[in-house]
């Protein structure tokens, strides 16, 4: 065979071949083809009843919707209905209550006009009887006149007269008793009023000094103040105006002056010597001159803060720093400063209580002892009261302040109701248990005596005198005394205090009498 054959008898083969691969893939397609059709058709009914399905869900979800819809809207309904049928049973009630209250004003009307008639007949009635009644009056007037002998003017007078005398006596008689009554009422008011001030103020009280003392870290710091033949220790007395005292005392040097201000000065300058270590005379003129500026700054200061705490404005800058300067003064014993300020809180609590002016009886109780800090040596010898009067009236302080300054002695005539409180007041603070020595001491001498009186009595086995003697407690042996003798020691004891001692107020005495059974159980 040739080459020719073969190739058309291959290409023959490979159409065949081919023809019958593309048969076989159309009979596989169309066969697909039915498969995918039938699936399709399954899926289209599956579709159909599932669409149905929802479309019943749908449908029945919706009528369930529609009748909760409807059955709120229902109640809506309702309630609207229930609420229009209530404001017309309101509108209903409001119409008969108005038609009511029209038919009373109706009548009321009625009776009003009934009334004004009524009025106007009574009124013309009695003008009618007035008029009559003048007339009756005159010619009984006329009658009297000729009667008399006198004229209506005389006999008028005449009246007058006895009446003026008569009212006179009168007013006289009353104006007698209202004065005693008031007599007798008054004292006990202002107890009243001093015991409510007195209660509303509490301070403590410290008695101040002549000395002060310097705590050493060591003995050998003397040496160094002494300095080479006492030169340090003169300037420093020298500069200052203290005697610094220098013994055996350990640790410790006494600085002793009655100036309190000076006293300071040296206790602060000798402070910064020994923290420095420079002690010599130069160095204690430099130290001192910056303390005494110190202390003036700190002088006006404090005179700023108690002006402030107390509340008064417009005070003169000289007067403040004589305020502030009475930190450093004392009397009897009693801090200036202290004492002023509780005359001022006590001064104005006073006139509060009174109706007075409570600021400016407050301003005299702070300035009234402003004379006991000299500016000038040479006034000493004037009294603190007139002194301290003059400077308020230098430095602008209103009349009624300076009077009482001036009065608060009785230096001067009181002629303010201000004057008095401040006399009162300073009484008071100074007269306060613990304020000054010499009432410190008989406060103390009035306790004691106190408890010695209930030890005279038998039975007694302690006593004890409180409430800043006030009240004295009794303590008595159940052996020796039974509870009705309890109660007539009591008595006794309060009569005896009565009759043999001087106080104020009044002293409770508490009789307690105490019982003890006692076993021991072993």
């Amino acid at each position: 065979m040739d080459v020719t054959t073969i190739a058309i008898g291959l290409g023959i083969g490979l159409l065949a071949g081919f023809l019958i691969a593309k048969l076989l893939e159309k009979g596989k397609a169309s066969k697909t083809i039915k498969n995918a059709k039938r699936e399709a058709s399954r899926i289209v009914k599956d579709a159909q009843k599932e669409g149905e399905g929802i479309k019943k869900d749908k449908i029945f979800q919706a009528k369930e919707k529609f009748l909760e819809l409807k059955a709120e809207h229902e109640k809506v309904i309702i309630n609207k209905d229930k609420k229009i049928s209530e404001a017309e049973k309101r509108t209903r009630d409001k119409e008969s209550q108005v038609s009511s209250e029209l038919a009373k004003k109706k009548k009321l009307n009625e009776q009003l006009e009934g009334r004004i008639k009524e009025v106007t007949h009574k009124r013309d009635f009695y003008e009618k009887k007035q008029s009559e009644l003048e007339k009756l009056h005159k010619s009984q007037v006329q009658q009297l006149e000729v009667i008399s002998g006198l004229s209506a003017e005389d006999a008028k007078s005449q009246l007058l007269e006895s009446l003026k005398e008569t009212a006179k006596t009168d007013a006289m008689a009353y104006l007698q008793t209202t004065m005693e009554e008031a007599k007798l009422t008054a004292q006990q008011e202002a107890k009243k009023v001093i015991i409510n001030t007195i209660q509303r103020i509490g301070t403590e009280e410290t008695i101040e000094n002549c000395v002060s003392v310097f705590n050493l870290e060591s003995d050998d710091v003397k040496g160094r103040i002494i300095g080479r033949e006492g030169r340090n220790i003169r300037a420093i007395e020298s500069a200052t105006g203290v005697e610094i005292i220098v013994d055996d005392t350990p640790e410790a040097i006494i600085l002793s002056c009655f100036d309190s201000v000076r006293r300071e000065v040296a206790r602060l300058s000798l402070h910064k010597l020994v923290t420095d270590g420079r002690i010599h005379p130069a160095r204690i003129e430099e130290i001192v001159k910056k303390t005494e500026k110190q202390i003036e700054q700190e002088i006006v200061e404090v005179g700023k803060r108690t002006v402030i705490d107390l509340g008064i404005h417009g005070l003169h800058p000289e007067l403040i720093k004589a305020v502030g300067r009475m930190k450093y003064r004392s009397s009897y014993g009693q801090n200036l400063l202290q004492h002023s300020r509780e005359v001022a809180k006590l001064c104005g609590i006073m006139a509060a209580e009174l109706g007075l002016n409570a600021k400016m009886a407050k301003r005299a109780g702070l300035l009234h002892d402003i004379g006991k800090v000299p500016f000038v040596e040479s006034e000493v010898e004037t009294p603190h009261a007139i002194l301290g009067m003059q400077w308020a009236e230098k430095y602008g302080e209103k009349k009624e302040v300076c009077n009482a300054i001036g009065a608060h002695h009785d230096e001067i005539e009181m002629n303010t109701l201000i004057s008095p409180i401040i006399q009162v007041c300073d009484a008071i603070s100074g007269a306060r248990p613990g304020a000054r020595r010499q009432v410190l001491d008989s406060y103390i001498q009035r306790l004691k005596d106190l408890e010695d009186i209930a030890f005279a009595f038998n039975g007694v086995q302690k006593a004890y005198a409180i409430q800043a003697g006030r009240e004295l407690r009794v303590i008595v042996e159940s052996e020796k005394v039974s509870d009705e003798k309890a109660a007539q020691l009591s008595f006794e004891i309060s009569q005896k205090i009565q009759t043999d001692m001087t106080y104020p107020g009044q002293v409770k005495v508490t009789v307690i009498r105490e019982t003890r059974s006692v076993n021991v159980a072993k």
